[in-house]
């Protein structure tokens, strides 16, 4: 463990993080004042703010916490808006198979939206080269703790300073800047752009629904209409058998 923090990827990677962990602050205090706010104890507000590291999901449990939602709302909206993750987590397998379970656990925990965007994009393909996958994983540690410590430490300062910073301010508004961020940077194909089109108008248009359902129904009919534009690959030709040519 000790000798992923002596290699160079893990500099590049807490580096490249680095660069947008600002987006990240703004984010997390925004949620540090709205989990203070939300009526929960003292205990239950450090524990999610340290523990629970999913802000999306945390912003979209709240306001259901706070109207008294029954749980399996809370639960199926959570998981709804984590759904991404299991995408995520069948993309990476082949990078961390050779791992032994509690650390692709702990790898897990710490992969982020934007830790998932920049892993990617310098490492498109896992490796069998012992070398390249050192730098890999040294890489990944870097990201995900510069990631971690920006979120945790911002949202326990929102906590903090909540009852001396009010909701007015426009922190809010700081923390979809930083949803937008990401979701521009997923956005990469026409299919993505079209499935964040058709997300936003239908949660717009079920904005009165609630229990904020309106989350479910954008989710839903994003999934729906992409799986339905969705073009399977086409069908290789299959190779003729050894021989077939001389039997003819």
């Amino acid at each position: 463990m000790k000798t992923l923090f002596k290699h160079p990827e893990f500099r590049v990677g807490a580096g490249e993080l680095a660069a947008v962990a600002p987006g990240i602050a703004a984010w997390g205090l925004m949620t540090g004042v709205a989990i203070a706010k939300s009526g929960m104890s003292l205990i239950e507000v450090l524990l999610m703010s340290i523990l629970v590291f999913a802000g999306s999901s945390q912003l979209a449990a709240l306001p259901l916490i706070i109207a008294g939602a029954p749980m399996w709302v809370i639960l199926a909206t959570s998981f709804c808006v984590n759904l991404r993750f299991m995408v995520f987590s069948a993309h990476l397998r082949p990078y961390v198979m050779h791992q032994s379970l509690w650390r692709r656990l702990l790898n897990g925990y710490g992969m982020a939206d934007l830790n998932y965007v920049l892993f990617t994009k310098r490492f498109p393909h896992p490796s069998t080269d012992p070398l390249v996958i050192a730098g890999q994983e040294a890489y990944w540690a870097g990201s995900c703790g510069v990631s971690w410590v920006s979120w945790v430490g911002s949202t326990l300062v929102g906590v903090a300073l909540a009852n001396s910073i009010p909701i007015s301010w426009g922190l809010g508004f700081a923390g979809i800047l930083a949803l937008l961020g990401i979701m521009c940077s997923l956005a990469t194909t026409r299919l993505r752009v079209v499935s964040a089109g058709i997300a936003g108008a239908a949660a717009v248009a079920t904005f009165a629904l609630p229990l904020k359902l309106n989350i479910l129904v954008a989710i839903a009919a994003a999934v729906a209409v992409c799986l339905m534009l969705e073009k399977p690959a086409p069908a290789k030709p299959a190779a003729p058998a050894p021989g077939a040519g001389d039997a003819a």
